[in-house]
């Protein structure tokens, strides 16, 4: 790995996980397909952050996510656990072989319409026995076999998806995917329901061994590695199912509390609006049309997020590590933080970045994205902002000489300046890092049809005809620690003392005692009192 790439080894638990994860590294396949694309800029986000090369055995060089996913029984559909870069002993055995060679294939699911036209990158043995492997175009300082480009994808119907590698075109590497056969993803049997059972499955020497040997391969051939990212489901036991609420109840709150006393920084990730057992309505985004219930939809937006307040440890200029990022915003204890993000960032022609950041008013601007209630009221501690994908021309406003500026903010000479005076009038006094890209955010099929190509009046998204798929959109997102996870920590906790555990031995009987629920309550009352300062207005 050329330069120290500041290597990251992203790791996925679970269905909805593999759905985020889908769209997470499309974007990310999008954004190398675009390198020779005059209009992108080059050069601000490093893919070796989240990429390794490798060699197939006939020296073909790839370029993969470095990546581990575990998922259950019958998620990947047409998708082969080995993936389609390496071909397997058998098939190795049968290119030896010299005799007449006669091959049965059978696909125990059909591939999704929609991926009919990735090309394979496994090749085919021609009738002479020589073994050809298809060329697949790549972007520019990319090596070959990342992705296909062409022909151009299109948009999957919500009915074509029933698991995320129906919609999944990046090639992954054989060691990426880790299945468990005792559980199944679909039927109401052989479900993977309780946090007991996930815990108890990584205690089996099986799958114990298989993740220790994935984790020592990645991170052995790193120069730098600065850490991990994990993509977990909360809700089930990769952290149960999300349909009975009090098992998702419990499986949040000892997700959260064994993910905090493993990480440096947990965010919770999710469009509905609370963590607790009493429903709220999803949130809302004033240029976006989703339907809630669909996991395509709502991983995409995730996604675009994640894609967005993960840019500082990715950037090739002056990164910020991800040991730093979570120093700055985990001081005193607060591991957890919120998320937020405007998706897209509305930028009306004519108007200059002031001028836009101006509209919001004295309003925290962004949505909130962690089941934490409306930022409204609350104090941050810290936060990391991310705004990209805005012209530079756009970036400060062009006055007439003369003209006294209408506001501090259009009085500014750059972008990055104009950035961090937003900010810090909106929450003076607090630590804050923030990041201004040219690049914005890759939305191109299989991305769903979320907006189009006019989103605020007047505004379009990335110059594309009205009605076309949007492609790129600008998006504004911040990783923040906030007070109102105090309230979200101890209603969590309140919820959790309400329940009967006789009548959910179930739950129990999956490999969790009494004080455990015991120990769990007492890490969450602990944990929301490290936020109990912020609680009260800010003045």
């Amino acid at each position: 790995m050329a330069g120290g790439a500041r290597e990251v080894l992203t790791l996925q638990l679970g269905h909805f996980a593999g759905f985020v994860g889908a769209h997470w590294w499309n974007q990310q396949d999008a954004a190398l397909g675009q390198a020779t694309d005059s209009k992108e800029p080059l050069g601000e986000l490093c893919p070796d952050v989240l990429y390794r090369t490798g060699r197939t055995l006939h020296g073909q060089e790839t370029y993969t996510p470095r990546l581990i996913l575990m998922d259950l029984k019958g998620s990947l559909s047409s998708l082969k656990e080995e993936g389609g870069l390496y071909r397997d002993k058998q098939l190795d055995a049968a290119i030896a072989w010299q005799g007449k060679l006669t091959t049965h294939k059978e696909e125990l699911y059909p591939k999704n319409p929609y991926l009919q036209d990735f090309l394979s990158a496994e090749g085919v043995l021609s009738s002479d026995g020589v073994w050809r492997v298809k060329s697949i175009p790549n972007g520019k300082g990319s090596p070959p076999l990342t992705t296909a480009t062409t022909p151009k994808p299109l948009i999957p119907t919500e009915a074509s998806i029933r698991v995320w590698s129906d919609f999944l075109r990046v090639h992954l590497h054989p060691r990426s995917i880790c299945m468990i056969q005792k559980y199944n993803h679909d039927g109401e049997a052989g479900r993977l329901e309780a946090f007991g059972q996930g815990e108890s499955v990584l205690k089996e020497p099986k799958y114990q061994e298989e993740l220790e040997d994935r984790l020592h391969f990645y991170v052995e051939e790193c120069d730098y590695l600065q850490g991990f990212q994990i993509l977990c489901d909360l809700h089930d036991g990769f952290s149960g199912e999300a349909q009975r609420n009090i098992y998702r109840l419990l499986n949040t709150a000892f997700g959260l509390v064994h993910l905090t006393a493993h990480s440096s920084l947990v965010c919770p990730l999710s469009l509905g609006g609370s963590l607790g057992l009493r429903p709220e309505q999803p949130v809302n985004f004033p240029y976006l049309h989703y339907d809630a219930t669909l996991p395509f939809h709502c991983s995409a937006i995730l996604a675009t997020a994640l894609d967005t307040v993960t840019v500082p440890y990715r950037l090739c200029s002056s990164p910020v590590s991800m040991v730093h990022l979570a120093d700055m915003l985990s001081f005193c204890g607060k591991k957890v933080v919120t998320a937020g993000a405007i998706i897209p960032f509305p930028l009306a022609p004519g108007q200059s970045l002031p001028d836009s950041l101006m509209q919001f008013g004295g309003a925290t601007p962004w949505t909130p994205l962690s089941a934490c209630g409306e930022p409204s009221g609350t104090r941050c501690f810290a936060q990391s902002v991310v705004l990209r994908g805005i012209d530079r021309a756009c970036h400060t406003s062009q006055l007439t000489p003369g003209t006294p500026p209408p506001s501090a903010l259009h009085a500014c000479t750059t972008g990055e300046e104009v950035l961090a005076q937003y900010l810090q009038q909106q929450q003076p006094g607090v630590m804050s890092s923030s990041r201004l890209l040219l690049t914005p955010c890759r939305v191109a099929p299989p991305y769903p049809h979320l907006f189009s190509s006019c989103g605020p009046p007047g505004m379009v998204l990335d110059g594309s005809p009205k009605g076309a798929a949007v492609e790129s959109i600008p998006v504004f997102g911040a990783l923040c620690s906030s007070s109102s996870l105090h309230q979200t920590l101890e209603a969590l906790a309140r919820d959790l003392t309400k329940l009967d555990l006789r009548r959910w031995a179930s739950f129990m009987d999956a490999g969790v005692e009494h004080d455990d629920i015991a120990e769990l309550l007492q890490e969450l009352q602990s944990l929301a009192q490290c936020y109990q300062d912020g609680d009260s207005l800010v003045d």
